[in-house]
């Protein structure tokens, strides 16, 4: 089945799609809009972008922990492969946040470098045919991707002009296609999944529907996996694209309202630490000291050095002692280093908040 060059021939901007495509827009300015108010954004940044990576990563059978992931991040001695491709996910993201907004472009290149940091190597673009797409539960042939090298680099040439090249086309409907495209061309050995939601984000933050990288369907792929890589295959045979545009669009409306409601409840819980500590602890209490414990879930003593919060890290080391005897972190020995839990993020941030709560 040979890849048509985009644009599409097809219909793609049906009634169903444009009604959804409200909705879903909707979904995203008011995440957008919800994100900006967090004064420190790396907060955001650095708690999301390793969900994401992890949530990402398990869709391609690359398993991790929470825990060991969130101590890897920090402390990356002793950690399993698993653990070193998820944080090689979260170092891929950022990378690419970079260079979307350094070339207010999204090039080929740049994805290259992408997924080079993914996969730890630089093989680069297929040379080599052979490469097909299975059912992972019967190890059937479902899919043929493109050969030939020159076919690959054609097929990306014409997707980096269809994704930089303005249209009256819905940013949110082209996401869907420029996902499915890439995911067909299938340009790399390896990574071509993470790569292609990496490119989902990006899009956006071309196209200012997200001024951070905070968006990750990742879980709600998880969620509909299996009709998740139907509608991509069925798009394939059956040009069944307002089903797999609809599918793409749900996903980002459902996932805008879980993450607005994951911001909200760690400001929430931002406000409720620093009032404890204004009560319980006022000597020691500042706006710098609450961002500290909550721009990572683990915090040791050179992150309060560092930021030049106290001076010494004797200081340091009794300002998070005093936390937690309050309650509010929790000590644990990694080798020679002791880092300190925030207890109630880390749980946030491992379970979830539930949309029903919303």
């Amino acid at each position: 089945m040979k890849i048509k060059k985009l644009p599409l021939s097809a219909d793609i901007e049906t009634k169903k799609i444009l009604k959804k495509s409200i909705s879903a827009n909707r979904a995203l300015a008011n995440l957008n809009g919800v994100a900006n108010t967090i004064p420190n954004q790396n907060i955001i940044i650095n708690s999301l972008v390793l969900q994401e990576a992890k949530d990402s990563s398990e869709i391609e059978n690359i398993i991790t922990t929470h825990d060991e992931l969130y101590k890897s991040s920090i402390d990356s001695s002793n950690i399993s492969q698993a653990t070193k491709e998820v944080n090689s996910y979260a170092k891929a993201l950022k990378e690419g946040f970079k260079l979307v907004k350094k070339h207010n472009l999204l090039l080929v290149k740049d994805i290259i470098v992408i997924q080079a940091i993914l996969e730890n190597n630089d093989a680069g673009i297929r040379k080599q045919a052979g490469t097909v797409l299975k059912n992972e539960d019967t190890g059937e042939v479902v899919f043929t991707p493109p050969q030939s090298e020159n076919e690959i680099r054609e097929l990306l040439s014409n997707l980096e002009k269809y994704i930089n090249t303005g249209d009256d086309i819905d940013p949110l409907i082209k996401m869907a296609i420029i996902h499915h495209q890439f995911e067909s061309i299938h340009p790399f050995y390896d990574g071509n999944g993470r790569t292609g939601r990496i490119i989902n984000i990006l899009y956006l933050v071309l196209n200012g529907l997200l001024d951070i990288p905070i968006l990750y369907l990742s879980r709600y792929i998880i969620q509909h996996k299996a009709d998740y890589y139907r509608l991509l295959q069925e798009a394939r045979t059956k040009r069944a694209w307002e089903e797999w545009i609809l599918f793409m669009l749900d996903g980002v409306e459902q996932t805008s309202k879980e993450t607005i409601k994951m911001i909200n409840a760690i400001n929430n819980l931002m406000q409720v630490t620093a009032r404890n500590i204004q009560e319980k602890l006022p000597k020691i209490y500042s706006k710098d000291l609450v961002d500290i414990l909550f721009i990572h879930p683990y915090t040791k003593i050179e992150f309060l050095t560092d930021k030049k919060i106290v001076k010494t890290r004797q200081t340091a080391s009794l300002y998070l002692k005093e936390l937690e005897n309050i309650g509010l972190m929790k000590s644990i020995k990694l080798g020679r280093n002791i880092f300190y839990i925030n207890i109630e993020l880390f749980n946030m941030l491992k379970n979830g908040v539930k949309l029903d709560t919303y």
